[in-house]
């Protein structure tokens, strides 16, 4: 099933047509990263998404049903982090967490075993300081607990690691890949190592369209290239070999690459075997997203 389908989607801002007939599927318990530039139109998605900006034309779906501008009943189904979240910053996580389960309506002792179990998912089952003491990283943890709390069929996360240093980034993908198994994440970002890593499914959204979409594993496959990338156990290996075969290339790592078009592999492997080099290791070089991206869009 589907948890979001968004077709024709069209919105402007006065002249400036920002979305322009997107289209986006979201399976059900994915981590889908939604890729796009600064400006891309990413979070004008997520607010039509959320009800709150209205479409110019264009259907939206949240888990079947549809979304209505101003008063969405779909968003029952949702719950949004945005880029910066904010809190009571005289409070706990904690207190602040059992704030937002009373204010939902929640059982008291469905709020106790929540607060605890996500404060645990997050890392700040032991953290006891106020909220004004928090990093920007721990912040955006209790931001990730309090939108899972009402257990959420899609959590929307807007840019949620693009203010954070590399501990931080790798905090915050931990979790929602753990977050995974109770809910279907949505996340935009312009940072493709952080979808290439969690990631299951993917779109790239360029000049007010969703230019590619599908499974990781799919859109590289589609793309697979014919380069082929080699180590040697030596440089007079390595250099016998680019001495051999003149359209090879030495990489900055110190391996070597070449394009099956210009060198057949049998033939490298061969001439490999026959003078006895020594060789650690050959693969096809796949495809980053950082590199489909830029092909897709034309950069």
């Amino acid at each position: 099933m589907d948890m979001l389908h968004i077709q024709g989607l069209y919105k402007n801002f006065g002249e400036k047509a920002v979305l322009k007939g997107l289209d986006l599927t979201v399976p059900e318990h994915s981590i889908f990263g939604f890729i796009g530039k600064n400006g891309a139109g990413k979070t004008t998605t997520i607010k039509t998404v959320l009800g709150l900006l209205k479409a110019d034309a264009g259907r939206i779906l949240v888990n079947g049903e549809e979304v209505i501008y101003g008063d969405s009943p779909t968003n029952r189904h949702i719950s949004y982090l945005p880029d910066v979240p904010a809190f009571y910053s005289f409070m706990t996580a904690e207190e602040y967490l059992q704030f937002c389960g009373r204010i939902s309506g929640m059982d008291p002792a469905q709020i106790r075993s929540r607060c605890k179990e996500l404060l645990l998912l997050v890392g700040l089952a032991e953290e006891k300081h106020r909220i004004k003491g928090f990093s920007r990283g721990m912040k955006q943890r209790l931001g990730i607990a309090q939108a899972l709390l009402n257990r959420p069929k899609l959590l929307i996360c807007d840019e949620p690691t693009s203010a954070l240093d590399p501990v931080g980034r790798k905090e915050i993908l931990d979790i929602l890949l753990a977050a995974r198994q109770q809910t279907t994440v949505l996340f935009s970002t312009h940072i493709l190592s952080d979808v290439e890593r969690i990631c299951t499914d993917v779109a790239f959204l360029n000049n007010g369209i969703v230019e590619l979409q599908g499974t990781v594993a799919d859109i590289k496959s589609k793309f697979r290239n014919d380069i082929y990338r080699l180590e040697t156990g030596s440089d007079a290996a390595r250099n016998q070999l680019l001495a051999a075969f003149p359209g090879m290339e030495a990489a900055q790592d110190g391996s070597l690459q070449f394009r099956q078009q210009c060198h057949d592999v049998h033939a490298v492997l061969g001439f490999i075997a026959e003078n006895r080099l020594p060789l650690t290791r050959m693969e096809q070089a796949e495809p980053t997203l950082e590199n489909l991206f830029m092909e897709v869009t034309g950069q």
